[in-house]
């Protein structure tokens, strides 16, 4: 927290205004910012940097409206169950000769230690929603890795056999690990801490 009461208020009045997609909203002042306000998000949570004069009244309008802009970013990136069903037939039919046909693709909320699963009895994929927002190749192999999983159980040489037709392969994988490693580095204290 903040030695400043009026900042402080104002960061608890942004964090009242909506927790959407974020579940807290953090505004920052800045003296040096004259005229340009800018949001991004930092794990959790959504930074908001505003310049130092900005009214309460006005403070709650950008936050409203960095939010709205961080969103619309956001969903244009991130497909929905319908575009990865589609995403998923095209990928079958480009890499596993169109052999996986899974009934049901869809992201959940549900999965935090793995990026994807595979129940092939019912044909039904799920994907991480903590893959929205990466590279499309990364979200490309995590699907093409399930829709393996309806033709092959398990992780043997067969499994592997059937990925080696995706160029993205290791890159996607390198991706993957390198975000593990990342949740599992020290974060440093930040303000609220």
């Amino acid at each position: 927290m903040s030695a400043d009461p009026a900042r402080n208020l104002a960061s608890q009045t942004a964090r009242g205004l909506r927790t959407s997609g974020a579940s807290a909203v953090e505004v920052r002042r800045s003296a040096r910012r004259r005229r340009t306000v800018s949001a991004y998000r930092d794990g959790d949570r959504t930074v908001v940097l505003i310049p130092a004069r900005m009214s309460a009244a006005e403070e709650q309008r950008w936050v409203t409206v960095m939010l709205d802009k961080l969103a619309a970013q956001e969903s244009r990136r991130m497909p929905g169950d319908q575009e990865l069903a589609a995403r998923a037939e095209r990928l079958s039919e480009q890499y596993l000769l169109g052999g996986a046909v899974p009934d049901t693709v869809r992201w959940v909320t549900n999965q935090n230690s793995r990026w994807g699963s595979c129940t092939p009895s019912e044909g039904s994929i799920r994907l991480s929603h903590r893959l929205q927002g990466m590279p499309e190749y990364v979200i490309d192999y995590v699907l093409l890795h399930e829709l393996a999983h309806l033709l092959v159980p398990g992780h043997g040489p067969a499994f592997w056999k059937l990925l080696e037709s995706y160029p993205r392969t290791e890159r996607a994988r390198g991706y993957l690990e390198g975000v593990v490693a990342a949740d599992r580095l020290p974060h440093p204290p930040g303000p609220q801490d």
